[in-house]
């Protein structure tokens, strides 16, 4: 099995004291402030048209505990926390120690109708809990704060490497967003610059319409959304072992975000209904195109991956995510885990839609996966020896672009 050469981990609840995040792997020598590197993208992790009231009690930042000594990673384990506002409200519900014999129970805020969609019938079903506030406050999305805060140091490395992550909204309910024939530089600022995150100004007008309907109705939404990463070079990845293809690890990376239901990579699933004539990406000598070996493609249709090898060509991945699962209105039936008898499900405070959201997290994922493959193929204990193999490796498809190789 692969050994991650760049490998995290979080921990925390939705409404406990915080989220934590702990990297392993990070090299030596990466210049890392947190209000620069990570608080901008766990800020955008929070907006979005759709998003509930919780975004407007947290404003998460990320304190760094250790792995960065003035302004500088040390290539110790990194661990930072993003702390909980709403953690004061929920002291007595969270606590670490068994209640006092009088509490109140309401205080406890246990709940017993588990959701349909959710994780909270399977997981006391699994961990023997009777309480779903036992699953629910690990299972939900709250702890994609923390691998935000993961991606956006692999950002930071990758950038150093002139390999950039972005994203943007394909499609909310059913409503679809036209894709621009050249997607914009920048990706990132133009998809932000959006409430939705589209790129397609009036389908995004049509989703915030779709998203106010669904709020009346008590309904939630999903959609999908694109990440892209450009400056990838070829050769990360490899095609010998399953569990080395790049494009298995992206999916996989990617199809764990809470809500996340589909995955595909390049064409995907409208290649599949395509003939072979029609998907393939046409190959063509181009010196110039040094990152892809002197060559590049016609077309990116197999979405910057063949064989489990990166291409050279952008790296696009796409994801499907389904409704939240949390109903205001029409609740779905459920059935009380204390006496078994039928019951609407439970409701908790939620969003209508995290599709912009859930976009940002996928660039996360993206960059991590992607920042464990350059370190797996190119290694380095510092950004300094980092950067030299990968120099090097540039200079050897440079050599290879001219026909000398």
């Amino acid at each position: 099995m692969t050994l991650r050469r760049l490998d995290f981990r979080t921990a925390g609840e939705s409404h406990g004291k915080g989220l934590v995040a702990l990297m392993e792997g990070v090299p030596a020598g990466l210049p890392l402030e947190t209000a620069r590197d990570v608080d901008p993208e766990l800020t955008r992790r929070q907006a979005g048209y759709g998003r509930g009231r919780r975004m407007k009690i947290e404003s998460d930042r990320a304190e760094l505990l250790s792995g960065v000594r003035l302004g500088e990673t040390l290539g110790s384990p990194l661990a930072m926390v993003v702390w909980n506002r709403d953690w004061e409200n929920w002291t007595t519900a969270m606590a670490h120690l068994p209640p006092e014999p009088d509490e109140n129970p309401k205080a406890l805020r246990r709940m017993y109708l588990p959701r349909p969609g959710h994780a909270d019938l399977v997981g006391v079903l699994k961990y023997g809990r009777e309480d779903t506030r036992d699953i629910l406050e690990r299972a939900s999305a709250r702890e994609t704060a923390a691998r935000v805060a993961c991606g956006a140091v692999a950002k930071r490395l990758l950038g150093e490497l002139g390999i950039r992550v972005g994203s943007f909204v394909r499609s909310i309910g059913a409503v679809e967003a036209d894709e621009p024939e050249e997607l914009p530089e920048d990706l990132n600022a133009a998809s932000d610059a959006s409430p939705v995150r589209a790129l397609d100004e009036d389908a995004a007008s049509a989703m915030m319409e779709a998203i106010d309907r669904a709020k009346e109705a008590g309904d939630t939404l999903g959609g999908t959304f694109q990440v892209v990463a450009t400056g990838v070079p070829v050769g990360l990845g490899a095609h010998v072992s399953w569990d080395r293809k790049l494009d298995g690890r992206l999916a996989g990376a990617v199809a764990s975000i809470q809500a996340i239901k589909g995955v595909e990579v390049g064409a995907g699933f409208q290649g599949a209904a395509t003939p072979g004539s029609e998907v393939h990406d046409a190959i063509y000598r181009d010196p110039d195109r040094i990152r892809s070996g002197g060559f590049r493609r016609g077309t990116n249709r197999a979405g910057g991956l063949e064989g489990g090898i990166t291409t050279g060509e952008p790296v696009v991945v796409r994801a499907a995510m389904k409704p939240i699962s949390t109903l205001m209105k029409n609740r779905l039936p459920s059935v009380d885990l204390r006496t078994g008898e039928a019951r609407e499900a439970a409701t908790e405070r939620s969003d209508v839609c995290a599709v912009p959201a859930a976009a940002v997290v996928g660039e996360a994922m993206v960059a991590l996966v992607l920042a464990d493959a350059v370190l797996e193929k190119f290694g380095g204990d510092s950004l300094v020896e980092l950067r030299r193999n990968f120099d090097g490796y540039l200079a050897y498809l440079s050599q290879r672009g001219t026909g000398d190789g």
